[in-house]
């Protein structure tokens, strides 16, 4: 009878974890690399390196230009804002 009970629980949680995680990986840009847009390229990632700022959650191609947008966060997030608004104009204004 427990067992009954116990199963859908367990589903449950894990669907709620997965929902969770796939939330955990979004971030601003559109999955975007923040350091390629500072540079005017546009280069997709999976957000598995990613930081949050500004309580926005950027995303980076690899841990070198990850360490490098914090280097200067406020100066790369306006130049990347900047560029992703030429290159991407329809999708700056949903945002």
């Amino acid at each position: 009878m427990i067992r009954a009970y116990v199963m859908p629980a367990i589903a449950g949680a894990f669907l709620i974890g997965l929902a969770t995680a796939a939330l955990a990986a979004t971030g601003e840009f559109g999955n975007r690399c923040a350091m390629s847009l500072v540079n005017g390229k546009d280069t997709p990632t999976d957000c598995s390196i990613s930081e949050m700022y500004g309580g926005k959650n950027y995303c980076f191609g690899d841990q070198a230009a990850h360490d490098l947008f914090m280097k200067a966060p406020a100066e790369n997030l306006a130049k990347a804002q900047a560029n992703y608004s030429r290159m991407f104009p329809t999708k700056a204004q949903e945002k």
